[in-house]
């Protein structure tokens, strides 16, 4: 099996329909990288279309953010899609959660009580620091509207509020 040298140098292995080409590879990376990263359309593709397929994958990325963050997306309303949209234009997906999760903090001051009690209760849960993956926390205080969230060892419970998560 033959192919083209791929990056350091290696060889790529020939696909099923023929040897490994990468001036094809390198444009197709940039035309995922304009739908769903920002990125500038490559020569050669319809921009028209790019911008389309680029907008219904946010739309996708808004819905699975919502399902994964409810609240958050309530706090928005019927706006939701536009402002999560506005916000993920040029920034690749990192999951639904850490989606939501890094949105949220972004627009922490504009949050309604259910989605900021949410935030507050996850970064109770989880270390985060917007770049590496979560990590599971032993113990923390957090804030939450109307009093504080209490993690230890996975528990979590909010005093001041009544209501025990």
């Amino acid at each position: 099996m033959t192919g083209a040298a791929g990056p350091a140098g290696r060889r790529a292995p020939d696909g099923p329909d023929g040897p490994f080409d990468p001036a094809l590879a390198a444009a197709q990376e940039a035309l995922v990288r304009a739908m769903t990263a920002g990125a500038p359309v490559p020569d050669g593709f319809d921009a028209a279309a790019v911008r389309a397929a680029a907008e219904g994958i946010l739309r996708k990325r808004a819905g699975e953010v919502a399902r994964a963050w409810p609240a958050l997306a309530a706090s928005y309303g019927a706006d939701w899609p536009r402002a999560f949209a506005a916000w993920a234009a040029e920034r690749p997906t990192r999951g639904s959660f850490r989606d939501g999760w890094d949105f949220a903090r972004a627009h922490r001051d504009e949050l309604s009580p259910e989605a900021a009690l949410r935030l507050a209760l996850v970064e109770a849960g989880w270390a985060y620091d917007g770049n590496g993956e979560p990590r599971r926390r032993r113990a923390a205080v957090r804030r939450v509207p109307g009093g504080v969230a209490v993690q230890l060892l996975g528990r979590v419970t909010v005093l001041g509020r009544g209501t025990r998560r």
